[in-house]
């Protein structure tokens, strides 16, 4: 019986989810810097499904900002926000805001906003990476490039999708569905 204790208790920390977290800050503590140089307050966003990618212009899951956009055609009127956020922490993208908004605009039609392009793992990631990493755990620090984080309407990380799952994947669509 001490060992099924043992080995259950091992299993529920290395698995540790979400509801541990104890959430000192909500992602509307924050803000980030959008890819034309304005502000992104978070607290805009409140009460809304934001779920945040880290992109790239020559990764090879590129092609997801097709289905990213067409995730925000589908579901912007019902209170999603869907924030790229370019990413060199992979080394695979543009070397300045301009190009990577030319990039966006011109080969894949982006409409939803944007950020400047930002580390996002590591001692430099951005604050809200690290509060996501910090509260939902090791599943939230993107592995590379397109990797998705979604916040719910309370604030918190809902979920994470590693960046082979496509935005308009099944599971990705059922858990926006199921919290907007």
């Amino acid at each position: 019986m001490r060992k099924v204790i043992f080995l259950l208790s091992i299993f529920m920390f290395f698995f540790k989810t979400s509801a541990t977290a104890n959430y000192e800050k909500k992602i509307y503590d924050f803000s980030i810097e959008s890819i034309a140089g304005e502000i992104i307050n978070f607290k805009e966003y409140k009460n809304k499904v934001i779920l945040i990618v880290n992109t790239a212009s020559y990764c090879g899951f590129t092609k997801q900002y097709d289905e990213l956009q067409e995730l925000w055609d589908l579901y912007k009127e019902k209170g999603l926000i869907v924030l790229g956020v370019p990413s060199n922490s992979f080394n695979q993208e543009k070397n300045n805001n301009a190009d990577v908004k030319k990039f966006c605009e011109v080969n894949f039609n982006i409409k939803f906003p944007l950020t400047t392009i930002i580390e996002v793992k590591g001692k430099n990631a951005h604050e809200v990476f690290k509060w996501a990493k910090e509260n939902h755990g090791k599943s939230a620090e993107p592995k590379w490039n397109f990797h998705k984080i979604l916040i719910n309407k309370e604030g918190k990380v809902e979920d994470t999708f590693a960046s082979f799952t496509k935005p308009m994947s099944k599971k990705i669509i059922e858990a926006i569905e199921n919290i907007l």
